[in-house]
């Protein structure tokens, strides 16, 4: 894909919104799966310390005392991770984890029968999740108060995560690889109205259709509409102005009589110089006016035209036989019917029957028109056998676009107005010199049998 296309741009932007949503999903599930492991370790801890609770008895003698109960084997391990420390009154009692270190819990200790959720630091560094809990055994004046803190090593919570981070993310890939494949077919199936457009209007182009309709998705239609209407005032635009050149070249053709009038009236008067040049000029006005009507006989919607070359060869080569100068030459025609070229009728009866009477103007015995049929094309050639074009002029001739009546040594107004016709209807000319004579080449586009 190009990387100005539309769906490259979609597809982009929606896999840059799909990463981000699975970037925010996995910081989401991690930061859900802390709070919940965070929960876990406290009531784990909370459990523990009910279980050291439980351990609390009195003495013979009314003390306080613990007796030994099997919790957890970490405690017995020096800075192994989990640790508790128990004040009653000034005693200090921890467990054997927490080796010579002394837990430094916030001055106030929570009320008797609460618990607080603290952040300690332990041995070692650690950093530690502590259930703050306090207690008061006895009644009265004789009860004492007891501070117990049970105690976890982060880090343990912290693999957790990051286990859990890894095990999550292949699965995020997975899901994030069938949103891009979910994305790259929505993309694809909501631009598809797009392509049908363009492939519409190549069907304009080919001369199938010629508008666009509005059997498309409604968010569609308000596009085809608007092309549909353009068309409508090209076409408008079109008519007026082949209505408008054909209305200027009619008003020049009667100042231009007259002036022929005027020419022979002082032809009359012994006044031949200025006669001759008056009619000069009126001549070359002459081809000017006949060229632009005859431009602006130029059907421009060739999509739609369909013309059977052989059929308009063979009425032009009937015609041109009977005059004196065509029943003087040999006429070779090699032009199978059955092949239809996109070319309105008249215009290609304005350009073959130019180009062919240009040939039967030059030809000396014999002129050949052949019709070729290939895949997208027709071409129809024609060759006489007369002195043909100088080279120095024929160069030029065959530039698509050129005036060819222009040109120094031209063939005349017929060349110019066939590539007219030629060029509106997307074909081609193509003069050279045969050996002897000149050969034409008009490509035309082929149009469905």
């Amino acid at each position: 894909m190009r990387l100005n296309s539309l769906r490259l741009r979609l597809f982009l932007a929606g896999a840059a919104a799909i990463a981000a949503a699975m970037t925010f999903a996995a910081i989401g599930l991690a930061l859900l799966f802390d709070r919940h492991a965070t929960r876990v370790a406290v009531a784990d801890l909370e459990a523990r310390a009910m279980a050291l609770i439980a351990t609390i008895e009195r003495g013979e003698a009314g003390g306080i005392r613990t007796r030994p109960i099997a919790l957890d084997p970490r405690y017995d391990m020096p800075f192994s991770g989990a640790y508790w420390q128990m004040r009653i009154g000034e005693r200090m009692l921890h467990s054997r984890s927490l080796w010579d270190v002394t837990l430094v819990p916030p001055e106030q200790p929570p009320p008797a029968g609460a618990s607080a959720v603290i952040a300690l630091e332990g041995p070692q560094e650690q950093s530690l999740l502590a259930v703050d809990r306090g207690l008061l055994l006895g009644n009265g004046p004789d009860a004492q108060a007891v501070r117990l803190i049970v105690a976890v090593d982060r880090r343990a919570l912290s693999q957790a995560r990051s286990a859990f981070i890894g095990d999550l993310l292949p699965y995020l890939a997975v899901l994030g690889a069938l949103f891009l494949l979910a994305s790259w077919v929505q993309i694809r199936v909501g631009l598809r109205p797009l392509s049908q457009v363009g492939a519409r209007v190549a069907t304009l182009d080919s001369g199938q259709n010629n508008r666009l309709g509005e059997d498309f998705p409604t968010e569609v239609v308000p596009l085809a509409r608007e092309i549909d209407q353009l068309l409508d005032a090209r076409d408008r635009d079109l008519a007026r102005a082949r209505h408008r050149a054909a209305d200027l070249a009619h008003g020049f053709k009667t100042p231009l009589q007259a002036l022929l009038g005027d020419a022979e009236l002082l032809r009359g008067r012994g006044e031949h110089e200025v006669a001759q040049a008056i009619e000069e000029v009126v001549g070359v006005m002459h081809s000017h006016v006949d060229r632009e009507l005859a431009r602006a006989r130029i059907h421009s919607d060739h999509g739609h035209a369909r013309t059977d070359p052989a059929v308009v060869i063979d009425k032009i080569a009937k015609v041109l036989a009977r005059t004196p100068r065509g029943g003087e030459i040999l006429w070779q025609i090699e032009a199978p019917s059955g092949f239809f070229a996109r070319i309105d009728g008249d215009d290609l009866i304005e350009v073959l029957g130019a180009l062919m009477e240009n040939a039967l103007r030059f030809a000396r015995h014999s002129l050949r028109v052949t019709l070729r049929a290939e895949e997208a094309v027709l071409v129809v050639t024609i060759r006489d056998d007369g002195p043909g074009v100088p080279e120095s002029q024929l160069e030029a001739l065959p530039e698509r676009g050129r005036r060819l009546d222009q040109t120094p040594g031209g063939q005349g107004i017929g060349l110019a107005i066939a590539s007219d016709i030629l060029e509106a209807a997307r074909g081609d000319l193509v003069l050279r010199n045969a050996d002897p004579g000149l050969e034409v080449r008009v490509t035309l586009i082929r149009a469905p049998a």
